[in-house]
């Protein structure tokens, strides 16, 4: 039997393309590469990338990659811009290939305090994605409520993948570094450059957990912090992590006993939790944030750290009160918030047996070793509905076994 050719184009190198595409094409070409073949290329489209045509298409381009592959997948929206990877889904058609698209953010519904809100209303990336979905023959989420959200949008086939962790790199195996007396919680947040508006939901938190169940007992940990390339500062980045300091800091007094910590390569940044005992995950109720993965339970879950998160998405389908974590109601006050860490800072041997807990899920269910298969999977049912012309939308619920739904 033939191989499957499939064309890989990300949409950059970060984070969401990491865990949604560029991950998933790595384990199955080192598992299945007797079945699958791929070819990875950021630009498919070839725009002129650098000098005094840059953003310009290259002349006499000859979509070689795209011709040569069976499905083309792509992810999110390109670096070079909605256009760019509406263009990506119109020319893989018109070549006659199957389209997968990939997206982990629901950008047919981005709430006004997202720092991009702006360039997403101007840019029309609302009605691009919808156009995106419409076209593609495979539309993969993360999760049910995204799925429902946007399935009045989709042409093709929808599914539920949920987001994995490669647990064999080294990032995801290193020693715990031990605490450093035993009645004693290290806290940690780790947050990229758009979660101003969930902070808010966090502010004055740590300070109040510092009063009530002594500093002496406790730590804070802030992960994510923007590096300086080369010298050059995305300054407005650095606004945001001022702004969140400020948040996350309110009415800290004495010494400090938090610290904060740049952010990493998604393959190897795992290992901040080496020193995390409890994590947190406060976050706004709105559409968007209701379709995100649960990603920070694969993650913390690995080093039997527990969550404690907003009821905000499908942490509810792992995070059990008391068992695996907590969580609080959408828009809890930072009272609840302090209440409910305080009781953890307290008592250590919960933090920990909840963390043990937890950490068997995540070994079921977010292994990317163990559930990459169902992509392949997947892919072999999606082309077979597709060009059995079947335009049934039923949604694909793709776990660690998977069905069709109405």
């Amino acid at each position: 039997m033939a191989k499957l050719k499939i064309l890989c184009a990300p949409a950059n190198e970060g984070g969401c393309s990491y865990y949604r595409l560029i991950a998933p094409m790595k384990k199955l070409h080192e598992l299945y590469g007797d079945q699958v073949e791929f070819r990875y290329d950021l630009n498919p489209l070839g725009i002129v990338e650098n000098g005094p045509d840059v953003g310009k298409w290259k002349e006499d381009f000859q979509y070689e990659n795209m011709k040569w592959a069976d499905v083309v997948w792509t992810n999110n929206i390109s670096n070079w811009g909605g256009p760019y990877t509406a263009r990506i889904v119109g020319k893989a058609k018109e070549f006659g290939k199957f389209v997968h698209f990939d997206t982990d953010d629901l950008l047919t519904d981005l709430y006004e305090g997202h720092r991009l809100y702006g360039v997403y209303k101007e840019r029309n990336l609302e009605e691009i994605t919808k156009f995106i979905y419409n076209n593609s023959d495979l539309v993969t989420v993360t999760q049910r409520k995204f799925a429902e959200r946007i399935k009045p949008y989709c042409g093709g086939v929808l599914a539920i993948v949920k987001n994995a962790i490669d647990y064999n790199l080294p990032c995801w195996n290193m020693p715990k570094i031990p605490r450093p007396k035993k009645k004693f919680v290290r806290i940690g947040w780790a947050g990229g450059i758009h979660h101003e508006e969930d902070v808010k939901e966090f502010a004055g938190v740590p300070a109040m957990v510092n009063q009530r169940a002594g500093r002496e007992n406790c730590s804070w940990g802030f992960y994510g912090a923007p590096v300086v390339d080369n010298g050059r500062k995305d300054e407005w980045q650095h606004e945001v992590w001022r702004n969140y300091k400020r948040m996350l800091l309110q009415g800290f007094k004495g010494q400090p006993n938090w610290q904060i910590y740049n952010a990493l390569p998604p393959d190897s940044y795992g290992g901040l939790y080496a020193n995390v005992d409890l994590s947190i995950a406060p976050l706004q109720m709105n559409a968007f944030n209701d379709s995100k993965s649960e990603i920070k339970v694969a993650e913390c879950g690995r080093y039997k750290v527990p969550l404690i998160a907003s009821d905000v998405g499908c942490y509810d389908e792992t995070i059990v009160n008391g068992k695996t974590g907590y969580l609080l109601p959408a828009n809890a006050p930072a009272s609840d918030w302090a209440k409910v860490l305080i009781k953890c800072v307290k008592n250590p041997e919960h933090v920990a047996e909840m963390g043990r807990n937890l950490h068997k899920i995540t070994e079921e269910y977010f292994d990317l070793n163990k559930v990459v298969k169902h992509r392949l999977e997947l892919y072999q049912e999606a082309i077979g509905l597709v060009h059995g012309r079947d335009k049934d939308k039923g949604t694909i619920n793709f776990n660690t076994d998977w069905q069709f739904n109405d």
